[in-house]
């Protein structure tokens, strides 16, 4: 009895274990990472209208699927707008670390990525994300009156905690469907360059590295050739019965002569060579010439009707 409760008490918790993990990995994937509000000159839809719009972003390294996902939206306590993502639209599985564009324009019938809310620009905005079990993923509030036109209310990086307006500068740009920070350059390459402009300091690194690799690959084919010589004289001590290694090594014990190594060099090279055979590369072409013979005629064979001689009585 007590094998059989203690068996039910893993089961509980092996099932649990297995929920939570489940709930955390679907937190994990879908974030909302990016939202316009008042589309004037931005992104256009796929009808050529300038519309809201919201990103969603997928932060794991797996494929995520929308499908059967809720977008929820709010302008007023009270008054909830609900948008259910069809299944069946393949555009639906987000590949890893890429985005989703929704059009915020209440307009569903004109396809998978139209919700059948709006967004007001002059009230607060509610987003809210959940999965196919209604659970929130991740939501998101921007204050009325924070953006303005073609201004958007993004992550400072995708998945990051903190976020920021974006406008039309050089360092805060709208980004739908992309990277919300993209690097135009590389700091470090540029401070590299500053201070090593001619290339000497490049080279020197270059090189050391190099003379550094050819030292630890010497002492590692030394340490090596050290230990497998005095395995060899180990072997070789028990195989004559010797236990003093200054005896074994007056004999030369483990110690092969150089013309042992070059047979067996040789050796190999023999039999590699015989591995492959060696086969010429010159092609000759005879015309083939097929004279009549009476073997192969269809005249001399046993189907031949006989000829019928009558008997005379």
């Amino acid at each position: 009895m007590k094998k059989a409760n203690i068996g039910i008490f893993f089961s509980v918790l092996l099932t649990l274990g297995i929920c939570s993990s489940c709930t955390q990995d679907a937190e994990s994937k879908l974030l909302l990472n990016e939202v316009l509000v008042d589309n004037q000159t931005n992104f256009q839809d796929d009808y050529g209208i300038h519309s809201a719009w919201i990103e969603i972003f997928n932060k794991s390294y797996g494929s995520a699927n929308l499908a059967g996902c809720y977008l929820k939206h709010s302008s007023q306590a009270g008054d909830t707008a609900v948008y259910f993502i069809p299944k069946g639209d393949v555009q639906t599985q987000i590949p890893p670390r890429q985005h989703a564009l929704f059009w915020a324009d209440n307009k569903p019938n004109r396809g998978t990525f139209h919700t059948n809310f709006l967004l007001e620009a002059d009230k607060d905005n509610w987003i809210g994300l959940y999965d196919s079990g209604r659970n929130l993923l991740d939501q998101v509030t921007i204050p009325a009156g924070t953006l303005g036109a073609d201004q958007s209310y993004a992550r400072v990086d995708d998945a990051a905690a903190e976020w920021e307006v974006k406008d039309e500068s050089p360092e805060k740009y709208v980004t739908p469907s992309t990277n919300n920070k993209t690097l135009d350059k590389n700091v470090k390459m540029d401070k590299f360059e500053q201070h090593d402009s001619i290339g000497i300091g490049m080279s020197v690194t270059a090189m050391l590295v190099v003379f550094i690799g050819l030292i630890l690959l010497y002492v590692s084919f030394k340490l090596i050739g050290k230990a497998s010589v005095r395995l060899r004289t180990t072997r070789a001590m028990r195989a004559k019965g010797i236990t003093d290694r200054d005896e074994a090594k007056e004999k030369m014990l483990g110690h092969a002569p150089g013309e042992v190594y070059a047979a067996i060099a040789m050796a190999l090279h023999e039999v590699q060579n015989d591995v492959h055979d060696v086969e010429e590369t010159v092609l000759t072409i005879t015309r083939v010439k097929r004279s009549y013979s009476p073997w192969s005629s269809k005249i001399y064979t046993l189907r031949e009707t006989p000829q019928h001689t009558p008997h005379k009585k």
